[in-house]
């Protein structure tokens, strides 16, 4: 068992544009697009309002105890490193495992939610018929364009962190313009008629779209997995976390609240990507609803090539602790990349176009039980270190960071209650628990493994 970290060979090309890019694209991805009609239905225009302002807080919290943690312990791992450092070697696996497996989540979702996407905007894409899976179709064309782009990605972020940041940069500014356009349309609109109810299910609803905001804002911790790549004071990689953590729940209750606004429970019910929908809608113009899916396949892209950064990273890390095979701590020598962790996430990638649109929902739910894990773990860790190590220099120190620390890791349990059996937004059995048991089971067998 090896828990020492040794010095890497990465290189610190980060600057405070792709840094705040790189987070805030992580967490914007394309779930605003596809599942807006979604998180209505289940809760209305005012519960799914509630669900991501009550979600956006324990998220903001929990990025304060992330935020003076990176700034204290800028290494590449994150999670990996600051529970290490204060919880010890099997709590560490726990937290560093729980992130790998929401980040390779979130990386299998974008690789079947692209051709969904893009049938959008051609739809005669979907030819060649395979099968069906719990009621969708599964088409071989989309497959090759899952698979396609799966290949793309991962060569991006096989040839280096810098030309990853510029195409995370450049797809982020195109979704924040189309975003605006899109509000300023659905604030001129004069809707007609009878829209989204303000409730839907209650407290029920608001449950059921709360569970998925921690994967769908998750992201914001890809900034701590590639600290050592950034090129800032380590106080600035803090700010940054926590700035973009409130720019994408601010983005994220914009959006809902303008869909909410500008289609009915009838047009929502019909939908495929309600949000691209309700861009027509206020423009009156089918062109606008093609460029809202255009900036949502920037939104995949983002979000794809930063948990890509980010999973790597934790893979990394964890090899270097001796916790996973030692493969997965190589550094290519010239791209400086963990090109092996890269290159495992792409094929693991290259799966999910073959299960269709149904899995998607599944990968979010699955995917966000694994995040509030990992949150809850660095906030206890970040607790302990105040306790233990109080002197510890902070060049980012959260105020009553005691009462943070403890109201982080309150909500993280809280939050992990709601997917438990018995509660009303439970994940759904046996395809979710599927996916988490499963996952929890190939990390038992690498951590005993490890012990020998």
């Amino acid at each position: 068992m090896n828990s020492k970290q040794t010095p890497t060979s990465f290189a610190k090309t980060l600057a405070r544009r792709e840094v705040l890019t790189l987070s805030f694209g992580a967490m914007i991805g394309w779930s605003w697009v596809l599942l807006t009609g979604e998180w209505l239905t289940r809760a209305g225009s005012l519960g799914t309002t509630i669900a991501f302002v009550v979600g956006g807080i324990a998220v903001i919290l929990i990025s304060l105890t992330y935020a003076e943690l990176a700034a204290a312990m800028p290494q590449a791992g994150g999670e990996h490193v600051y529970t290490h450092r204060a919880l010890g070697y099997g709590a560490s696996f726990i937290a560093s495992w729980a992130i790998v497996l929401a980040y390779v989540n979130v990386c299998v979702f974008e690789s079947a939610a692209l051709p969904t996407a893009l049938a959008y905007v051609f739809p005669d894409l979907a030819q060649g018929y395979l099968w069906s899976i719990a009621g969708s179709e599964v088409h071989i064309t989309m497959v090759a364009v899952g698979v396609g782009a799966t290949i793309v990605m991962t060569l991006i972020n096989f040839l280096g962190i810098r030309f990853a940041a510029f195409v995370q940069t450049v797809m982020t500014v195109l979704i924040v313009l189309v975003g605006l356009s899109f509000f300023t349309g659905a604030a001129l609109f004069e809707f007609t008629g009878s829209g989204v109810p303000l409730f839907t299910k209650g407290a029920v609803g608001i449950l059921g779209v709360l569970v998925m905001v921690p994967a769908l804002m998750v992201g914001f911790d890809v900034i701590p997995q590639s600290a050592e790549e950034i090129d800032l004071p380590p106080s600035q990689i803090g700010k940054l976390l926590v700035f973009s953590v409130s720019l994408a729940a601010i983005w994220y209750i914009a959006i809902s609240i303008a869909v909410g606004n500008a289609l009915n429970t009838d047009q929502i019910g019909v939908s495929n990507a309600a949000t691209a929908d309700a861009m027509a809608t206020v423009w009156d113009s089918r062109m606008m609803g093609n460029l809202m899916i255009l900036a949502g396949v920037g939104g995949i892209l983002t979000s794809w090539n930063a948990f890509i950064i980010g999973g790597s990273r934790v893979l990394y890390a964890l090899a270097e602790a001796g916790m996973i095979p030692g493969a997965f701590a190589r550094v290519h020598p010239r791209y400086k990349t963990p090109y092996v962790g890269i290159l495992f996430i792409g094929l693991l990638s290259c799966i999910s176009p073959f299960f269709g649109r149904t899995i998607l929902v599944w990968l979010v739910d699955a995917g966000s039980f694994m995040v509030v894990i990992a949150y809850g773990m660095v906030a206890l860790a970040f607790l302990k270190l105040r306790s233990s190590e109080p002197d510890m220099p902070r060049p980012f120190r959260v105020a009553q960071g005691k009462l943070i620390g403890s109201l982080a890791l309150v909500l993280s349990i809280g939050l992990g209650c709601l997917y438990l059996p018995g509660s009303p937004a439970a994940l759904i059995w046996p395809y979710e628990w599927f996916m988490v048991l499963g996952g929890t089971l190939l990390g038992a067998g690498f951590y005993f493994n490890s012990l020998r």
